[in-house]
Formats: C-alpha cells, sequence, structure tokens
C-alpha cells in the first residue's frame, strides 16, 4: 500500500542514546539518558534524538552487516529447478526446457544484485570475513556456469523466458551495467575459478553499441516519451565502462564514462539545488524538475565509481571530482534530522527513505576516505545517516523502508505514493556499502562528543 506523503516508513522506531563528553572518559554509548522531568534545569534537558547519535562501535556496524548476510544467504540460493515438477536438475544434465533458477526472496541477476555483489565484495574487505565475497564468488559462478546450458536456448530466441535471458541477451541498460561492474570487480579481485570475461564484453558490447542514443551519443531511452534521458542510467552503463578500462587499460572506456557523466550533468543537474532531476525528455521546454532520492543515489554513486578508477592525469578528472563536491553540498543540505533523507529530495513532507539515505552514507563516507570531502564538514552527517540507516535492517536481516521500483514520473504524487517493502531489492547493496565504509571511516579518524554535538577532531 502507498504510504502516506507525511508519514515516514517506520517500522521500528526507537529513541536512542545520550551520548556524553568523551573528556570524561566515557564511551560514547555508555549510559541511558535520564527522562527529563518538570524539575530538571534547562541547562541539563536531555535531547530526545529519534535515532542513535554518535559514533557507532565496528562491532555494532558488522553485527548490521551480518544480518544482511545470513538473511540473503538464506534467501537466494544457487540451484535450477524444474518450473513444473519443482525439482532440482542437476548441473550436467541434458538441457530441461522448464529449468528456471530456484525462486528465493530476490533474483541473482538484476542491477540491484549487482550492487549486492559490490556490497559483498567490501564487506568482506572491511571487516576481513571471507564469507561476504564468498556470497558474490558463489553466486557470479554460478551464472557464469549455467551460459553453456541456456545459450542455446536464448540463441533461437533472445526473448525466451529464461533466468539467463538479461545475461546472454541484454535488453537495456538495467540487464547490462551494475552485474557487468560486478563481474569486473570480482574478477580483478581473485576468487572466481571461471572466466567471466565473455560475459563481461557481452555487457559491454551491448553499452557501447547496442543502447539507443541522442545524437550526441548520450545515452537514453524512448520511454515514457522519445529522446528520454533516465538518471539511473548512469549508473547502469558509467562503472561498468569504468571498470572495463581498469581492467583492459584502454582509456577510450574512460573517455566514454566521462563522457556520459558530463553530457548528462549539462542537462540534469541543477547547480543552484546540488541536485539532479530524475529524468529528462528532449523538446521539452520547462521540466518539472523531481528530485527523486534514490535517482541522485545512482548519480552521486557513479562518480564515485568513476573516480576510483580514472587516472589522475585524465583531463576530465578535474570536472568530475567538482561534481561529486557539488552534488555532496547539495545532498547533506536536504538530509532530515533524523538522519534520513526524503523521497524527494527538497520536499520535506515526502517520506523518508532507507535506500536513498544509504547510497549517501557509503557515498559520503568513501569520499571522506578517499580524501574527496572535507570529513570536518561530512562526517558527523555521514554517522547520523549510517545510525538512520542501521534501525532499519530489521531482526531477520531484511531492508525496511526502501522504495519499491519506480519510473519516471510527471507529478509528485507518483513520487510520494510510491510503496515502500522490504523485498525491495533497491537496498540490500547500498546497505552493505554503507556499514563496509562507515567501518573504515571509524578505522581511520577519530570522533568526540563536543558540547553535545558529534564532531570529528582529528585523524589516527
Amino acid at each position: 500500500m502507498p504510504v502516506s506523503p507525511i508519514t515516514p516508513p517506520f517500522t521500528n522506531r526507537f529513541f536512542g542514546l545520550l551520548l556524553v563528553g568523551l573528556s570524561a572518559g566515557i564511551p560514547l554509548y555508555a549510559q541511558q539518558p535520564k527522562a527529563n522531568d518538570s524539575t530538571t534545569p534547562l541547562h541539563l534537558l536531555k535531547p530526545d534524538y529519534p535515532v542513535p547519535y554518535g559514533q557507532p562501535k565496528v562491532e555494532e556496524v558488522t553485527s548490521v552487516l551480518h544480518r544482511i548476510y545470513n538473511y540473503l544467504d538464506a534467501n537466494t540460493p544457487t540451484q535450477l529447478i524444474d518450473r513444473e515438477t519443482k525439482k532440482d536438475i542437476p548441473s550436467g544434465g541434458s538441457f530441461n526446457a522448464n529449468a528456471i533458477f530456484k525462486p528465493g526472496d530476490f533474483r541473482l541477476i538484476s542491477y540491484e544484485w549487482g550492487v549486492t555483489y559490490m556490497g559483498m565484495l567490501l564487506a568482506s574487505q572491511a571487516t576481513g570475513d571471507a564469507r561476504y565475497a564468498n556470497y558474490t564468488h558463489k553466486r557470479l559462478q554460478f551464472i557464469a556456469e549455467q551460459v553453456p546450458y541456456f545459450r542455446a536456448q536464448v540463441t533461437a530466441d533472445p526473448h525466451a523466458n529464461t533466468p539467463m535471458r538479461s545475461v546472454l541477451a541484454p535488453h537495456a541498460l538495467d540487464d547490462a551495467g551494475a552485474m557487468c561492474a560486478a563481474m569486473i570487480k570480482a574478477s580483478r579481485a581473485g576468487g572466481i575459478k571461471t572466466d567471466l570475461r565473455p560475459i563481461i564484453d557481452n555487457y559491454i558490447s551491448y553499452i557501447q553499441t547496442k543502447e539507443f542514443r541522442l545524437a550526441d551519443g548520450t545515452l537514453a531511452r524512448n520511454r515514457p516519451q522519445p529522446n528520454t534521458l533516465w538518471l539511473d542510467d548512469l549508473f547502469m552503463s558509467v562503472p561498468a565502462l569504468a571498470q572495463m578500462g581498469k581492467l583492459t587499460g584502454d582509456r577510450k572506456y574512460y573517455d566514454e564514462a566521462t563522457k556520459q557523466v558530463l553530457q548528462f550533468s549539462k542537462r540534469m543537474f541543477n547547480p543552484q539545488k546540488g541536485l539532479y532531476m530524475h529524468g529528462w525528455v528532449e523538446g521539452m521546454s520547462i521540466h518539472p524538475e523531481f528530485h527523486w532520492g534514490r535517482a541522485n543515489g545512482w548519480g552521486i554513486l557513479t562518480a564515485v565509481e568513476l573516480l576510483d578508477v580514472l587516472p589522475e592525469d585524465h583531463p576530465n578528472r578535474p570536472a568530475i571530482l567538482e561534481l561529486l563536491r557539488a552534488h555532496a553540498k547539495g545532498l547533506a543540505a536536504q538530509q532530515s534530522g533524523s538522519g534520513f533523507w526524503h523521497q524527494l529530495l527538497d520536499r520535506h513532507d515526502s517520506y523518508l527513505e532507507t535506500s536513498a539515505t544509504a547510497i549517501y552514507v557509503y557515498c559520503f563516507a568513501h569520499a571522506i576516505n578517499q580524501g574527496w570531502l572535507d570529513p570536518l564538514a561530512y562526517a558527523p552527517a555521514t554517522l547520523l545517516g549510517w545510525n538512520a540507516v542501521a534501525t532499519k535492517v530489521n531482526s531477520t536481516g531484511q531492508v525496511e523502508g526502501v522504495c519499491v521500483g519506480t519510473g519516471m514520473g510527471f507529478d509528485p504524487a507518483f513520487y510520494y505514493h510510491r510503496p515502500i517493502n522490504p523485498y525491495a531489492a533497491h537496498g540490500y547493496g547500498p546497505a552493505l556499502l554503507a556499514g563496509a565504509e562507515v567501518i573504515n571511516l571509524i578505522k581511520s579518524h577519530t570522533f568526540e562528543i563536543n558540547d553535545s554535538s558529534l564532531q570529528l577532531v582529528k585523524k589516527k
């Protein structure tokens, strides 16, 4: 059901612990606040924070990541079954036209799961726990092993209703980009026995030669109107191109990736607000400029992914870095007092949304850790955002408060009333990325409560 535009989608809202000065030698989460009453002096009144306030401990962040991992590992099986009999199909057998992936809570092949695979890889690096990377390795290995099994079927009918259609015959950037970037990252990191390069090359070929483009080469769609740009498509293309540049050393991929970011941005980035509009249609003189939260997440995540591998001497690097900083400034100005960001960023009566918040947390934390953003300005907002996200990971490991898949709208009601659901796959990869990078942030910086406010004081 759609949520009320004025009701945050909290399902487990609780009040946080009071954090007191480190100068007294008291740990950040050590004391429970005493209740305020009519006899409490004004200068001793305690804040009533809607989420925990202050620096989380590494073990607390890790616990959240573990819950997500345990839930996903148990609910995303790697097995072929017969769609009619529901029986397992053993590997190496003759082709069964009824073969499907054993259903779980989420699909193994989707742009959302490309982000999840990347999040698992980063969580493994941040925590030192190989289970996260093994999650990605196992599933990408499984997908690669199905290529020869399904190839003839998809070749005969590129529109066949098969779980491997989007791998062997992608029809949209959603099919290709995020999965491709995840496969390249996994290949570069090692741990996958099967060669993923043929799949990677097929994805890149689609992005480079088959996706529809405007006259100047900007990646576009012909829906909902002809010659339409979706901000989402930056993430569905540019990180894969950038990773391909890193994998091959061929600078043409960096050139194409930076070109896409700059050409999207000149049409869709509002420099006064520091925000992107969700959609742009060629020929429209006035655009409604709905600054949808998750689309802006894909935009800033694209910049971060690109800067991670873009050579220092690339001529477009300064422009991409400037764009990242302008976008981060615009986003930080829209953060709510609870740490979340809104479904429509600059419309604060729209609901608070988890997936966008998690993406911003990751991007801010990573940009701080890379030296692209000032930690004094952005680290407190980053930790506030993480504490908010952590409240939305329930006891089973599901990520709550996530907007379902969303097309481009031309009126506010469309965005205000998009449903939220823990089975919206968009929340899991961002939550993993956010938690992993917050662990890195906590390990590399020192924070304290100063005059009741969380502040970064110095680098370790």
